[in-house]
């Protein structure tokens, strides 16, 4: 007999759904005997018991709709599953000129639904739009529910009007803003409600905000010199928001680039530190529009390997024409990770991009797509995309032996900048291959991510110009790597088994 979980463990082709590139499934939560997810592009949310109740957003408009979410932005209290994000509805698709198309987003909403687990039902709480053919209106990218004021918390960053923080009465009724500062994604943290501060997409994070839900005031954690609190002692660029999470009585907030782990209430108390995490320069390697789960007392963390692109960037800017190389090179397989401080150890690796994962029961669910979220003038009418849930044992995920492992950098992608933050435990093979153009050194650093985080020092190597091998056996914990003299013509490869 097949279970109701097993009825949902499928593949979605690409259907009707305008917007840029790939959506996928998110939003994946199994609460209290039913299972919901959104399908994006399709704009489809699914709720399944007994049965499969499926909701096409009509309380937005007619359609046909698309969108739904794209940052797992759900929520869950009592009998009802909070669920939020975006969506055109009708979807207006404005055409192709030669390769390139372009949507309308007139009818782009961002809205916050909620369904009752009891009754069954879907009831629109709030919608917004500003009603724009280019621009749109913060879209909600997080949701967290509030215990002590019995509210919901919204982070919106993700727009170009009406960003910031806000505060959804449980009935719909009240709206309103708490913080001007863009806020992607957030996590419960003690009694406080966390979010990154993230005024500017390029630059990424610049801190953590959070609010006081017993004072009712804001405390802000700026970050100047990334490269002081970076356990490597190295900047990072492009920081944009990825998810985060509360373990161990710290607030980690994974970005691209690793993750930011400490007390951004109290950093007299333990200083917010950045541990540098498969870090591969401008590329889009990150743990973007994913979400992280507690497991076992754990973190279970998403590593996407192709989560944003471009194919046509606007003519007017030479910018997303610079970025199209970086985005659309793919490094390494997506990478599933497990923290337990001290260590981080690569459990599971995948293909594209995980877009959600959930546990239920004794398995965990997990939504994978194909193909990255595009931009520019990369508009389709249809999701291009293959997206699909599967499930794995929970215990037998965390218990395997790693997999194995390729990671393959272009010296252009890195420069002389900091790179890698590569988890060697539980390898038994692990080797560094630098083909170099030029005679150069290579830094070699080794951290773990321990609470605090331990450095343990680095080491210096010699390259010489052609193909250099080194043993990365002797080294344990996590590692990262930089050039002395910037090398665009290199290629270097990890191979881990």
């Amino acid at each position: 007999m097949v279970s109701k979980i097993d009825r949902v463990l499928q593949e979605y082709p690409p259907r009707y759904g305008p917007e840029w590139g790939s959506g996928g499934i998110f939003g994946l939560k199994y609460f209290k005997g039913v299972l919901y997810y959104t399908l994006a592009f399709e704009a489809s949310a699914y709720f399944v018991d007994d049965e499969i109740l499926e909701y096409r957003f009509s309380e937005l408009g007619p359609g046909p709709a698309s969108g739904g979410d794209t940052y797992n932005a759900v929520d869950v209290v009592d009998d009802k599953i909070f669920f939020g994000g975006w969506v055109h509805n009708p979807a207006v698709f404005k055409g192709k000129r030669n390769h390139a198309g372009e949507i309308d987003f007139r009818n782009k909403y961002s809205h916050v639904h909620e369904y009752d687990v009891r009754e069954r039902k879907v009831r629109l709480l709030w919608k917004e739009s500003i009603h724009d053919e280019f621009r749109w209106a913060g879209e909600v990218s997080q949701i967290i529910y509030d215990p002590v004021k019995d509210v919901l918390i919204i982070g919106r960053s993700d727009g170009m009007e009406n960003l910031g923080v806000y505060e959804l009465s449980r009935d719909g009724r009240i709206f309103s803003k708490l913080s001007e500062v863009p806020a992607l994604k957030g996590s419960l943290y003690l009694d406080y409600a966390c979010f990154d501060m993230q005024p500017d997409w390029m630059r990424g994070v610049e801190g953590i905000q959070c609010l006081d839900l017993v004072r009712r005031v804001w405390v802000r954690h700026t970050i100047e010199d990334w490269a002081e609190v970076s356990l490597d002692g190295y900047g990072v660029s492009y920081r944009t928001s990825g998810y985060a999470a509360s373990a161990y009585t710290r607030y980690w907030h994974f970005m691209r680039g690793g993750v930011l782990v400490g007390n951004p209430v109290e950093p007299e108390v333990e200083k917010p530190t950045f541990v540098r995490l498969f870090d591969f320069g401008m590329n889009v390697y990150a743990p973007h529009r994913s979400n992280a789960l507690n497991l076992g007392g754990g973190i279970l963390a998403v590593f996407n390997a192709s989560t944003h692109g471009f194919l046509h960037p606007h003519e007017s800017s030479s910018g997303e024409a610079d970025l199209r190389k970086y985005f659309n090179t793919v490094v390494a397989p997506t990478a599933l990770v497990y923290i337990t401080p001290p260590q981080a150890r690569i459990v599971a690796t995948f293909g594209a991009r995980i877009t959600s994962m959930t546990k239920a029961g004794s398995r965990i669910l997990i939504a994978y797509n194909t193909t990255p979220n595009l931009g520019g003038k990369d508009s389709t009418p249809v999701d291009g995309g293959v997206r699909g849930i599967m499930s794995v044992d929970e215990y037998t995920l965390l218990s395997s032996s790693n997999p194995p492992l390729t990671i393959r950098v272009p010296g252009w992608a890195v420069g002389n900048a900091c790179f890698g933050g590569i988890p060697l435990t539980g390898f038994k093979e692990a080797e560094l291959f630098v083909r170099s153009s030029k005679h150069n050194e290579i830094l070699i650093n080794i951290y773990d991510i321990g609470l605090p985080p331990l450095n343990y020092g680095s080491e210096r190597l010699k390259l010489s110009e052609g193909l250099n091998k080194i043993d990365l056996r002797s080294y344990r914990d996590i590692v990262s790597f930089k050039l002395e003299k910037p090398d665009e013509n290199a290629l270097i490869n990890i191979y881990l088994r």
